[in-house]
């Protein structure tokens, strides 16, 4: 999993009688169920570094901020590798994943500086 912690819970005035509500999904109680199911099978979850999950090509590895169009939920890089970004984003948290498991203690990605 991405590590989620301090995630910022959103709300949002509803239409209707004009009161707040929230609208972020409970990560935390997702996390919990995760972590109950894996315990009964055997398993464990790993939370991972989020940095440039997001903005990392799973195909390439090339990190650009601007290959990710959150309008249209899309991520798009040079290489040609076109995905939703949701998708991208959780192949590259499938990836840390991936590390953890081959020996990497805390596996992540860096941003390097062009040039």
């Amino acid at each position: 999993l991405e590590d989620l912690t301090g995630v910022r819970f959103v709300t949002e005035q509803v239409a209707k009688d004009q009161r707040y509500e929230q609208v972020s999904w409970p990560f935390y109680q997702l996390e919990q169920f995760l972590i109950y199911k894996a315990a009964a099978v055997g398993s464990q979850v790993l939370k991972v570094a989020s940095d440039y999950t997001s903005q990392r090509c799973p195909h390439c590895g090339t990190i650009n901020k601007q290959q990710r169009n959150r309008e249209h939920h899309q991520y798009r890089c040079a290489c040609g590798f076109l995905a939703n970004d949701d998708q991208s984003a959780a192949m590259n948290i499938k990836e840390l994943g991936d590390q953890w498991l081959a020996g990497t203690a805390k596996p992540r990605y860096t941003c390097k500086p062009a040039g």
